[in-house]
């Protein structure tokens, strides 16, 4: 059995479009920390490969140019990943994935508890 691996080109394209998912998602208000929960890690690891394979870099990136910076705003339309950015971010849709991440007994939102009490 071979090696998996990408030749240089590949694997900076494949690079290049996760930064440009970075940055997409950084330009719509999602928190990664919270995409990456939804749905297990499963919806993630999806989007990630839809955002390697799409066809609109240029289109994606000329997006991006074009935004004002102090404006809150949406996926574009274009983007095969618009739903997810949608649901990572809080809003409401058609189909909802969910976040299975769960809290212990006790512990609030942004705090982790002790996993263990020594006497």
């Amino acid at each position: 059995m071979s090696d998996f691996c990408y030749s240089g080109s590949r694997l900076k394209q494949v690079l290049d479009q996760a930064d440009l998912m970075d940055r997409v998602m950084e330009a719509v208000g999602v928190v990664a920390a919270r995409a990456a929960r939804l749905d297990r890690g499963k919806a993630w690891y999806e989007a990630r490969c839809r955002c390697i394979a799409c066809p609109d870099e240029r289109k994606c990136r000329a997006w991006l140019a074009g935004l004002v910076v102090s404006q809150t705003s949406f996926p574009p339309a274009f983007c095969r990943n618009s739903e997810f950015f949608r649901l990572a971010k809080g809003s409401t849709g058609q189909r909802q994935l969910k976040d299975r991440h769960e809290r212990r007994p006790g512990e609030q939102e942004g705090t982790v508890a002790p996993r263990h009490v020594q006497a």
